[in-house]
């Protein structure tokens, strides 16, 4: 399913909603990550902080009813060119560094890490270190050999 301008419009829209419970300026910093819940037969976007409290729903109409099992794969690179497209947003609210923005399912485990920020570190795929290990590995074998 590729995202509608309407879906895409929908999503930024709350996300802005998420962003304006955390104005700039704020001096009591707020610790905690964005959890984002999709669902797809109601199509709900819900939005929750740490401590499950909502901050913001929205509907989004293309995923009502979405049957096909790999809902979460198909919703997680929208949600994240959504989140990346607002960076100066998410650079400017009261949140303590590092906050980070996580795809929950129904029971609020984790689906996908979507977009993290540590001060000058971001990080908007869990895949970028993939394979790190492996690199490390084999450049550690080559120094020792020679």
């Amino acid at each position: 399913m590729k995202a509608t301008s309407q879906t895409i419009q929908q999503i930024e829209r709350a996300l802005r909603k998420v962003a304006a419970k955390y104005p700039e300026g704020r001096e009591d910093m707020v610790l905690t990550d964005i959890h984002l819940q999709a669902k797809a037969e109601s199509g709900e976007l819900l939005a929750f902080d740490d401590d499950d409290k909502e901050l913001t729903r929205c509907v989004v109409e293309q995923w009502i009813g979405y049957q096909d099992e790999d809902f979460y794969e198909t919703v997680t690179p929208v949600l994240r060119q959504c989140i990346t497209g607002m960076k100066e947003a998410w650079e400017n609210v009261s949140i303590l560094k590092p906050y980070s923005f996580v795809l929950v399912d129904e029971d609020k485990e984790t689906v996908s890490d979507l977009y993290l920020v540590d001060d000058d570190t971001m990080i908007v795929d869990g895949e970028l270190l993939k394979g790190l290990d492996e690199d490390l590995d084999g450049f550690l074998k080559k120094l020792l050999a020679d």
